[in-house]
């Protein structure tokens, strides 16, 4: 009871914190936008429905497979079901990015968010320079995830799980949802953990946790690295891990960079 009452205290100090009400505010205001974003949502999964059936014929190119792998379709709607699949992740997507450009847009004019920035100490000019530094590491990190997911990941856990079925003497034919849902959950899952040093630096540096208390609940991030995992990867253990682990070094690559560089705000 007293860990759970210390737990609500920390998580009311981090929401009362300048970098808390600074996401508070980002948060009221994108939520007067549901309009804008609902048809941004419908607009990118019309728009992405269209492309859909030329990513999947290049993802089942036989190069791409392992040997003796045949794809195959179970069910008369599975390729149209598996199309507006991709098409409502990929209008997911683009909505998160218009959450980003239109909080960082609109965040940097309001007057309270000015405010407490001037709280942190953090001037016009370096609030600039740390958006464009945060956009760069995001898309270089990103980029990184694809490719850890592309060239080593991927090729690894579907080498690993068909030879793993043909030693048994089972023949290896798979649903064209599973393979190509089993691509993409991979990719989206490293491709968002790869951000664990940017949220952790940016959490630093607005002031919303300080490095003790991020240390302090060191445990639970590491735990809560291994649930997304399992959540956005295969159900195997061998991908949970692979995911989960570039999380956590990652995390403390960034603890140790804010050590370095000293980026916290006290």
């Amino acid at each position: 009871m007293a860990e759970e009452t210390q737990f609500q205290e920390v998580v009311q100090g981090l929401m009362d914190s300048p970098g808390g009400m600074i996401v508070q505010d980002v948060s009221d205001y994108l939520k007067d936008k549901l309009k804008i974003i609902i048809v941004i949502f419908l607009i990118s999964v019309i728009a992405g429905f269209s492309m859909t059936k030329e990513v999947i014929k290049w993802l089942i190119e036989p190069s791409r497979l392992p040997s003796d792998v045949n794809i195959i379709v179970t069910s008369p709607i599975e390729f149209i079901l598996l199309q507006f699949q991709i098409s409502v992740s990929f209008g997911i997507i683009i909505v998160l990015l218009f959450f980003v450009i239109e909080g960082i847009r609109k965040g940097s004019k309001n007057e309270s968010i000015k405010a407490r920035l001037a709280e942190l100490e953090l001037k016009p000019p370096t609030v600039s320079m740390t958006l464009i530094v945060t956009i760069f590491f995001v898309t270089v990190l990103g980029a990184s995830g694809l490719l850890y997911s592309w060239e080593f990941l991927t090729p690894m856990i579907l080498e690993y799980l068909t030879e793993d079925a043909q030693n048994a003497g089972l023949s290896t034919e798979w649903r064209l949802s599973g393979y190509v849902g089993f691509i993409i959950n991979l990719a989206l899952a490293c491709i968002v953990g790869f951000q664990a040093p940017v949220v952790t630096l940016l959490v630093l540096r607005l002031g919303v946790a300080d490095r003790e208390q991020i240390c302090q609940f060191r445990r639970h991030i590491w735990f809560t690295a291994f649930i997304l995992g399992a959540f956005l990867s295969p159900p195997d253990p061998l991908s949970l891990f692979l995911v989960a682990m570039p999380v956590i070094i990652l995390f403390e690559l960034a603890l140790v960079l804010d050590n370095i560089f000293g980026l916290s705000k006290a």
